[in-house]
């Protein structure tokens, strides 16, 4: 499996690849070992075809934005797209609807598809629906879960949007991110930590060590962190 992941998102004149609707704008920001790398591609891009004016409500990019900024058709830029997202997995919210925009432009070009780029596709939404069955699962719903500050996010755009996304999915995939607010809570209602409160309910956990793959995640984002890390601190103290 690769370590290349890749926040993706798009903008769009519509909602339907097979009738005609384009892509207007690609972004895509490149993680690995859950930091990011500083490789990105944005790109507007002009569809070759009018922008309905319910799309650019949505996103602000009407076709006189899009020619202020020279943006060039996706025959142009698609070889580039491609070959940046090749062999990584795509991490997207409600992915169905990139990858198919992306297949169709791609189609058109008479380049490969995701699949045949070896791509593998992260959908959060279906993560979201999963994990909290019943309740919004749209991006900005996600980002009010896990106090993601999106206060910049006036219209949809791909590059905050992937930006938004990548913060949101750190969150979503944080093994310890449940365990860590239930012990928070417990110390709010007791006064004291979790384990301490109920010593008789922690006798009952089973206790599952790290292996050598998560410990390197651990140090990773702890390095991240750089010298304000309290568990270095405790660490080092003890």
């Amino acid at each position: 499996m690769t370590d290349r992941q890749i926040f993706l998102d798009t903008e769009t004149t519509g909602l339907y690849p097979d009738s005609g609707d384009r892509l207007v704008e690609f972004a895509g920001l490149e993680m690995s070992n859950r930091q990011l790398t500083g490789n990105s591609l944005h790109l507007y891009v002009h569809p070759e075809r009018d922008m309905p004016e319910e799309a650019a409500r949505v996103h602000g990019l009407t076709i006189a934005v899009l020619e202020e900024k020279n943006a060039p058709p996706f025959a142009e830029v698609g070889r580039e797209i491609a070959d940046f997202l090749r062999g990584a997995e795509l991490i997207i919210h409600n992915a169905k609807f990139d990858v198919g925009f992306l297949n169709m432009e791609f189609t058109r070009m008479g380049l490969p598809t995701i699949e045949e780029l070896g791509c593998t596709v992260t959908d959060t939404l279906a993560m979201a629906r999963d994990m909290f069955p019943g309740q919004k699962a749209s991006l900005d719903a996600l980002c009010n879960r896990f106090s993601v500050d999106r206060s910049k996010r006036v219209l949809h755009g791909a590059l905050i949007d992937c930006e938004l996304l990548g913060e949101v999915y750190l969150a979503m995939t944080r093994q310890q991110f449940d365990l860590m607010g239930g012990a928070e809570e417990e110390v709010e209602k007791t006064g004291k930590p979790a384990a301490v409160a109920e010593t008789k309910r922690s006798a009952h956990l089973k206790v599952i060590k790290a292996d050598a793959e998560e410990s390197a995640a651990h140090e990773a984002y702890l390095d991240a962190l750089g010298d304000d890390c309290v568990w270095r601190k405790e660490e080092a103290e003890a």
